[in-house]
């Protein structure tokens, strides 16, 4: 559908538990918007955020779509994400699926397929694309016309045990969101080859992951490979988040807990490179150069604003202008499809001993 500022969507959050209360809580403070209900399995749990947002509460999604809605987030567990979400797509209504699309390629398929079928607005919530430190990062890239093309990639998503989203494994669960951005940041083209290695140690599903991806590049392109090591644990002693980018310019570190962040660039001080590589080749004794010297070091200047709701601000621009939103179901379908590559990959390095669940 296409819409005007002036005129308010109708809006509603399917599942109301840890993130759906936050989707909620948004679209009933977004200006140009209508909260008009939210359903969740659990009735007294919807009665008790409907009544703070002043809103309905429905038991079912059939009951939310008879209210009239023109948008959705669907924040059920993953498992759920097909069922709750094809009522809304069968009739044109634009869905906020929570990531990861689905349980599987299969799934995911499915739901994207529904919403081409039925022309409607389908946006993944990979929220990460949305944390101050990604912004940071593609604005400092971008105002420089310099982006760095990513050769190496290296990964760490690491948090102790929290006990939610036991339904999926550790690779739907955290990977995933590397997933995105690494994809992302190569073009929205699938890795080539995947190794992978991962231990379910307390659930049924593996708990700790470390998964190689290796891209071919197109001569056109410069030629090569682009790796990426990425690591994710739910069974950590501390939580990690963070994200090295070694390319073809430059070096860019991201913390996303801590919203900080480092370019350093190595076109900044070429001329000192390349009297420095002149001195090296004649053996000269360079031990009290300062290499920081010779290359410029950039903090990201990160800004304030709440992931969430910088989310449903690009998915509600995307209901109303008609335009594809910014991570879209073939994006959606893309990483969950990697992230089953991955697990299949973990099945075949444990060889014989392969437990169902990572069969």
């Amino acid at each position: 559908m296409t819409s005007t500022q002036s005129t308010p969507l109708k809006c509603g959050a399917v599942g109301v538990g840890r993130m759906g209360q936050h989707h909620a809580r948004v679209y009933a403070d977004m200006e140009g918007v209508e909260l008009v209900g939210v359903v969740d399995a659990n009735f007294d749990r919807a009665k008790e955020i409907a009544a703070k947002h002043g809103c309905k509460a429905f038991a079912t999604e059939q009951e939310l779509l008879d209210a009239g809605v023109d948008a959705v987030s669907i924040a059920v567990p993953t498992t759920f994400h097909l069922k709750s979400a094809e009522p809304f797509l069968k009739a044109g209504v634009a869905c906020l699926i929570e990531k990861p699309l689905a349980q599987g390629a299969d799934e995911a398929e499915k739901i994207k397929h529904l919403a081409e079928n039925h022309d409607a607005c389908l946006m993944v919530g990979h929220i990460e694309r949305f944390n101050p430190i990604m912004r940071a990062m593609q604005t400092a890239t971008a105002s420089t016309g310099e982006p760095i093309t990513p050769r190496f990639m290296e990964v760490h998503r690491v948090s102790p045990m929290t006990f939610r989203s036991m339904d999926i494994g550790v690779v739907m669960d955290m990977m995933i969101h590397d997933l995105d951005v690494v994809l992302m940041l190569m073009g929205g083209r699938e890795p080539d080859e995947i190794q992978a290695s991962g231990v379910a140690v307390i659930s049924e599903f593996e708990d700790i992951c470390n998964a190689r991806l290796v891209w071919n590049i197109p001569e056109s392109d410069g030629g090569g490979q682009c790796v990426a090591n990425i690591t994710a644990s739910r069974l950590a002693m501390k939580t990690e988040r963070v994200t090295r980018i070694t390319g073809e310019g430059g070096y860019i570190k991201i913390d996303y807990a801590g919203k900080t962040g480092t370019i350093i660039r190595k076109t900044a001080n070429e001329i000192q490179m390349r009297e420095v590589r002149e001195q090296l080749g004649s053996g000269k004794d360079l031990t009290d150069v300062d290499w920081t010297e010779l290359v410029n070091i950039e903090p990201l200047t990160i800004d304030g604003g709440e992931p969430i709701v910088k989310e449903i601000e690009a998915f509600l621009d995307a209901v109303r202008t008609g335009e594809q939103p910014a991570i879209d179901a073939e994006a959606g379908f893309a990483n969950v499809r990697t992230a089953e590559r991955i697990v299949a990959a973990i099945g075949t390095s444990l060889g014989a001993k392969t437990s169902p669940a990572l069969s």
